[in-house]
């Protein structure tokens, strides 16, 4: 099912990124134990920024994943499916190919 959402401006819509329920010990962890990613998959963004009246696009874009604060933006809920908006300078990386390839082998 598709996202019918546009953010405004310098924000960002991101969909979390659930880690394994397992550990490398075979312990299941409960989801009230467990603490919200960190990390997500951008799923659309906004025109950009104005400055000095100025539209400066964002540096991420749809498919991108990112690493995000751990209390940043505002948790939304659309078609039972749970989204994060965020503004573009809450985001604190993105995560290149290599780094995809590598965090799915945990």
């Amino acid at each position: 099912m598709a996202v019918h959402l546009t953010p405004l401006h310098d924000r960002v819509i991101v969909k979390r990124i659930e880690e394994k329920e397992t550990v490398k010990g075979g312990i299941i962890i409960p989801d009230t134990a467990k603490e919200k990613p960190q990390e997500g998959e951008v799923i659309a963004v906004g025109a950009g920024r104005r400055e000095k009246g100025e539209l400066i696009p964002l540096d991420v874009k749809p498919g991108d994943r990112v690493l995000f604060g751990k209390y940043s933006g505002n948790d939304i809920k659309v078609d039972d499916q749970e989204y994060l908006i965020i503004k573009e300078d809450e985001i604190l990386a993105k995560l290149s190919g290599a780094a995809k390839a590598a965090g799915s082998k945990r």
